[in-house]
């Protein structure tokens, strides 16, 4: 999102007050899947928590500023010194008539409904401006509403002031995670690849390879996959009849579910119905049953907010949800405490036939060692956990190449990391736990000590912890191979491993360099691209596809002219006929359709440089869509054995 864009759409919007609070929440204390009513702004400003924003994953902390939109599920869990917020509820528009450019950039970035976080330099100004906010909106009456409205736009441009003097671009939801949490909200409805680009605001091309890049899947293989595991919860959970349940997960012809459902699941639903019911495999584990999927959670009502469909329409006002959670560990132990009260105060050894309490201070023994612990307390997105010091039975749904850098081989991981070819024989015997992040029912017959994955997919994170301590890592929250492998040495405690793994690495990635750089003047512009059919992407470092590896290993930069664009938003889709603006000294091409070849044949290709001098790498999508620390590596020395002409 650019900052000019958020100015002129606040400069031409206007605003209505929904409610504003300050609220205070204990140590421990706990709010879970609110659905805001209207679009926010949050400032913490004690204390400190984990909050999630669809199941994005931020540290609030002392003066910390939120933005989400309206239907934004927000969870916030307190910290050991409490929390405390200002919470501002609105919702803007633009008024008509209006330039057909504000309503066409509005519709196009969405400004009030963006997602972000922001650490003012000087709070103050922010922190009183919503104190004379609540107190004015306290008051009641007419002027004081009218000042509201006044203070609101003061906040607002005090705010996008600083985040522009800071430098500061607002942090983005990751695009899978955007799809995912769409396809779980809509999936009854009629979804298409259209209507999913239209909605976020990307090409179906960069949409489609990119979402695939993250899960192993396309968007609409997803959601085929999110329709049948309802249809499936359904015949377990309910006796509704196939006709109701094909119409409840968005398919109007029964047999086609029936179809589709044996293709996926391996049994007719009636057959699966019969077999799954008699196993009930997750009834020793009634806590992690899945709900119907036809009904949706409802929250409690939070603001005065009553244009919208998020809150009960009972009577009276009440808080969000809350609640206290106590770690899988304290479940254990509160386990362990009773079984030995019951089978410890009245314990008994029979002698030549009679019983003789063994609670007679004659006959006690020794008491055993005080046992080291076996178990730490680490923070995450979902607050402190409490996971094994050694585990020895890991599911990891992602970072796997964190893992296998550090010697460490998993239980299981989904599927598309097993197709990894960077890996090469360190999957071998690594069960397969499923596409995207995995199955349920396969990660619990793993039995595994903990499970490791990243924050796209809420809804099954959100019942993972009661399997196995889980930690969640938000995707794209460690930002290097150094931070990555750095975190995961110190949680599994292989920081001696973490910090050889990574000498070797600059080792690897500084003689890569040198060896281009002896051929390849450092000046020269190299352009990242992908060719889906007939569609064209230019990616930047963030994608994966080699961008990592030139922009970041090699240090390359892309041509001058799309520079800030490749940077932010990260990404463009672009015509044939735009290309020699893209195209740099060298190219790096995903495609797995054509080669030099094609392009050599091709009126515009092969009028560019890089085409005529064989300047151009080509690759399929199956190797370069990874970028996790292995793969990095390895591409980055493929790539400069290619530009050093080895």
């Amino acid at each position: 999102m650019d900052m000019h864009d958020q100015l002129e759409s606040w400069n031409h919007a206007h605003c209505k007050i929904f409610d504003i609070r300050r609220i205070k929440m204990n140590a421990d204390e706990s709010i879970a899947s609110y659905l805001a009513p209207a679009s926010f702004f949050l400032m913490s400003v004690q204390g400190s928590a984990q909050l999630l924003l669809d199941g994005t994953g931020y540290n609030a902390r002392s003066f910390k500023i939120f933005h989400a939109g309206k239907g934004t599920r927000m969870d916030i869990c307190a910290g050991l010194e409490g929390f405390e917020y200002y919470i501002v509820y609105y919702k803007a528009s633009i008024p008509l008539p209006a330039r057909q450019k504000i309503t066409d950039l509005v519709e196009r970035v969405q400004p009030f409904h963006v997602q972000y976080s922001f650490v003012p330099a000087n709070p103050v100004a922010l922190y009183r401006c919503l104190t004379d906010m609540l107190k004015e909106w306290q008051s009641a009456d007419s002027l004081g509403r009218l000042r509201v409205r006044a203070l609101l736009h003061q906040f607002v441009y005090d705010l996008l002031k600083q985040m522009q003097l800071q430098g500061v671009r607002p942090e983005k939801r990751d695009l899978a995670a955007q799809i995912i949490s769409i396809i779980h909200e809509r999936y009854a409805e009629a979804i298409t690849l259209e209507s999913l680009s239209e909605s976020l605001n990307y090409s179906i091309p960069h949409l489609s390879s990119y979402f695939k890049s993250r899960t192993g899947l396309s968007p609409i293989d997803y959601l085929i996959k999110v329709r049948i595991d309802k249809a499936a919860a359904l015949l377990l959970d309910t006796d509704a009849a196939l006709r109701e349940i094909a119409a409840g997960v968005g398919y109007q012809d029964p047999y086609y579910l029936g179809r589709l459902f044996k293709k996926y699941k391996g049994l007719s639903p009636a057959n699966y119905k019969l077999e799954h019911s008699s196993k009930r495999r997750l009834e020793d584990y009634p806590s992690i049953s899945m709900r119907s999927s036809i009904v949706s959670r409802k929250s409690l009502r939070y603001t005065n907010v009553n244009d919208n469909h998020y809150q009960h329409d009972g009577e009276g006002e009440l808080p969000m949800a809350r609640g206290f959670r106590p770690s899988v560990g304290a479940v254990f132990v509160l386990t362990f405490m009773l079984l030995l009260s019951a089978c410890g105060g009245e314990s008994t050894a029979k002698t030549n036939g009679s019983s003789t309490k063994t609670n007679d201070p004659s006959t006690k023994t020794a008491a055993p060692p005080t046992e080291q612990p076996q178990t730490k307390t680490i923070s995450t997105v979902a607050g402190e956990i409490e996971v094994p010091l050694h585990p020895k039975r890991i599911v990891a749904g992602e970072y796997l190449g964190s893992l296998i850098a550090l010697g460490i081989v998993p239980v299981g991981t989904s599927n598309h990391h097993i197709k990894n070819p960077y890996f090469g024989d360190a999957l071998k015997g690594v069960e397969d736990i499923g596409e995207g992040n995995g199955n349920m029912e396969k990660i619990l017959e793993m039995d595994p000590d903990l499970i490791i994955m990243d924050d796209t997919y809420a809804e099954m994170n959100e019942q993972l912890p009661k399997i196995a301590p889980t930690v969640i890592i938000p995707f794209a929250s460690l930002k290097t191979v150094h931070e990555e492998l750095t975190y995961f040495g110190k949680l599994l405690g292989k920081e001696r491993e973490a910090e050889l793994w990574l000498a070797d690495y600059d080792r690897r990635i500084a003689a890569a360099k040198q060896k281009v750089l002896k051929v390849v003047p450092a000046d020269s512009t190299i352009s990242i691209l992908e060719v889906m059919n007939k569609d064209i992407s230019a990616v930047g470092a963030n994608y994966g596809k080699g961008g990592q590896a030139i922009y970041g290993g090699l240090g390359f930069k892309p041509p001058a002219a799309v520079r800030d664009e490749l940077n932010d938003p990260g990404w463009a889709s672009i015509s044939a006929e735009a290309l020699p603006k893209y195209a740099g000294d060298y190219m790096i091409l995903t495609s797995d359709s054509h080669t030099l070849e094609d392009l050599k044949a091709d009126p515009i290709w092969s009028s560019l440089d890089a085409v005529k001098k064989d300047r151009v790498y080509v690759w399929g999508s199956d190797r370069s869509w990874y970028w996790d620390p292995i793969a990095i590596l390895s591409q980055t020395e493929e790539l400069a054995d290619w530009l050093a002409g080895s």
